[in-house]
Parts: structure tokens; C-alpha cells; sequence
């Protein structure tokens, strides 16, 4: 009998081989298709096409707006713009909680403001205080312990609490359309930094794993630190003192002072961002100021112009005349945060 392959086998072989050649192509286009966009979670539109645009206009070699790699600054607020700042700021509500974990070591707090107001579940009293009130609460609840006790502190109180709407960490309530733009920017040899009112001592403990932002491209508020070998170690002690205040006219003063290079990209969603967005594009490179209006009361909250946090009113006025991009979450965003991680 001569030797070969069964017909039965034959056929199932290049049955098989083709469906090896389908997946493979199949994987092939997959690839293809997430290179050519690299947004994946916008829609299509002016808004994602600007963004798209102007990477490619300062990317592109010999262009004649060419910007190169060392000069490809972006800087991105943290609260609203990457990642959800409502029913109040997740460092606000930190706050609180530690406000309450405090409480018993300050019988004095059940009768002074703002303290009061926070252990009787007053937020309307609490926001009659003003920035004084959160500042003193700041103080409070931030201060009088080393640098390394407060990240624990902070770490340990993202991976336990929750989101009060969506009932998840707060570090998952990140913008994925968001994400993209980060991890698209650095890809296209941008260097991406937070510059944010939050404090930076608060942030810089979670950023990097969430963001892919290093704890030293970080520039927030901060409150005064001196050295301490009091307890035999050298030491860093929080003082309750603030040092610098990162917002509104202070971001670009903060920017000045920490990277030493305009950037070229600005991403906001406050009035608080305006000096910043304004800053930005007033360079001598094409500048990108981009404004994320939250406009999705369906998917996260509706607000802008009479939010107590995240108030955006004149930059909705101002945008379109500056050429800023207006981001809506309602038409521009596919999705509004990631998946929920499953537990192991």
C-alpha cells in the first residue's frame, strides 16, 4: 500500500491549518486596528480628532511645528479630569475620616468649627466655613507625623473604602477614555505630569500604579515638612502649616518652579485649571488646552457652572474663543471608567 495521508486526516489538517491562518489574521487585524486608534474609548468626532491632531502636528519630524521629545511637556489635573471628584474631593473625604478617627483625642472638637460640623454630619455648615475650614481640617487630620506614616495611612484608606455611588475603590473611578490619552502621549514621547489642588503627599503614595505617573512628576499642594533626628532616625515631620497652594493662578507658578518647561498640553475640568490652560497655550510651541465638561448625569454627575467642587463657569464662557477643547462625557466617551477589577 503506499504510504500517505488518510483523506479523512488530510481534510481534517487543513481544516485545521485554516483555521489556524483565520485566528492568526483575525489577531493580526486586532493589532492592526488598536495601533491605528489609539483611543479607543472616544467616539469619533472634532473633540478626539483635535487631540489626534496635534500630536501628529508636533510630532512629525521636519513639520514646521515639530517640537522635540525633551520639550513635549503635558500636565493633567487630578480631581475631575482623571478621575471622579463628585459627591466631594475623594482627599476631602479622606479628611473626614480621619477627622472622626481623631475625635476622641479632641474633646474640643464637638464645639469648634469646623471640627463640629464634620462629627455632626453637617456639610452645609462645613462648606460655610470656607477654605479656612478645609485648610484647618487639613492641618488637622494631615500633620504631626512623618512622611512615610502619612502614605501608609493614605494607602491603607484607598484599599478599604468605597465610592459612595458606585461601591467601589476609589482608585478604579479613573477616566478610561483618559488612561488612553496618557498612555498615548508618552507613547508619542511626551512626559505627563499631575498638577493638581490636591495634596501631593496624597497622591504621590497611588499615582504611579494607577496612572503610570511617577510619585516625581507630581505637583500639588503641600504643607511644610522639616527634618527631625529627634527619634535617633532621620526623619521627615508633617508640620501643620501650609507652604503651597496649588491652584488656580499657583499651577502655573508651581509648574515654573518643579519642571522648569512651559508645557505644551494642558488638561483641566475647573475654573481652578484657567491659569493654567491659559499658561499653556500662550507658548511659543502650538499648545493643546483641553476642558472635560461633565455633562453625563446618567453615568457619573451633571455639573459645572454651581458645583461646590469642580465649579467650571468661566471657562465655559472662555473655551471655544482661546481655542480650547471642550471634552463632553455624554459625546465624546464610549465608556466612563474601567471595568470593576474581579477579586481573585
Amino acid at each position: 500500500m503506499t504510504q500517505g495521508k488518510h483523506p479523512f486526516m488530510t481534510h481534517h489538517l487543513n481544516r485545521g491549518a485554516g483555521l489556524a491562518l483565520f485566528f492568526l489574521l483575525a489577531l493580526v487585524r486586532a493589532d492592526i486596528v488598536s495601533a491605528a486608534d489609539p483611543l479607543p474609548s472616544w467616539n469619533k468626532g472634532p473633540t478626539k480628532e483635535a487631540i489626534l491632531r496635534f500630536v501628529t502636528q508636533v510630532t512629525k519630524k521636519g513639520g514646521p511645528d515639530y517640537v522635540p521629545p525633551g520639550e513635549r511637556i503635558a500636565v493633567f489635573d487630578n480631581d475631575g479630569t482623571l478621575w471622579s471628584e463628585q459627591p466631594m474631593y475623594v482627599q476631602l473625604a479622606f479628611a473626614l475620616d480621619r477627622v472622626r478617627q481623631l475625635a476622641p483625642q479632641h474633646p474640643e472638637w464637638k464645639i469648634t468649627p469646623p471640627f463640629k460640623a464634620v462629627l455632626e454630619g453637617d456639610l452645609a455648615a462645613l462648606q460655610a466655613t470656607g477654605m479656612q475650614g478645609l485648610v484647618e481640617l487639613i492641618m488637622a487630620s494631615h500633620a504631626g507625623m512623618t512622611t512615610e506614616a502619612f502614605e501608609g495611612i493614605v494607602r491603607d484608606w484607598l484599599a478599604t473604602e468605597r465610592h459612595p455611588k458606585y461601591n467601589r475603590p476609589y482608585t478604579e473611578l479613573v477616566y478610561q477614555p483618559m488612561l488612553e490619552v496618557l498612555a498615548y502621549l508618552r507613547a508619542n514621547g511626551f512626559k505627563t505630569y499631575i498638577v493638581s489642588g490636591g495634596g501631593v503627599e496624597f497622591m504621590r503614595p497611588w499615582v504611579e500604579k494607577v496612572y503610570g505617573i511617577p510619585p516625581e512628576q507630581v505637583i500639588g499642594s503641600r504643607i511644610k515638612v522639616k527634618y527631625s533626628t529627634e527619634s535617633g532616625q532621620p526623619e521627615l515631620i508633617r508640620l501643620p502649616e501650609m507652604d503651597f497652594i496649588d491652584d488656580k493662578a499657583g499651577k502655573p507658578v508651581g509648574i515654573h518652579q518643579l519642571i522648569g518647561r512651559r508645557p505644551i498640553a494642558a488638561f483641566g475640568n475647573s475654573d481652578g485649571d484657567f491659569e493654567m490652560l491659559e499658561w499653556t497655550t500662550a507658548g511659543p510651541h502650538p499648545g493643546l488646552g483641553v476642558i472635560v465638561h461633565h455633562d453625563d448625569a446618567e453615568r457619573e454627575t451633571a455639573y459645572d457652572r454651581q458645583s461646590s467642587f469642580g465649579k467650571l463657569d468661566r471657562g465655559l464662557d472662555e473655551a471655544a474663543k482661546r481655542g480650547w477643547v471642550m471634552i463632553s462625557q455624554q459625546k465624546d466617551w464610549k465608556t466612563m471608567f474601567p471595568a470593576p477589577h474581579k477579586p481573585r
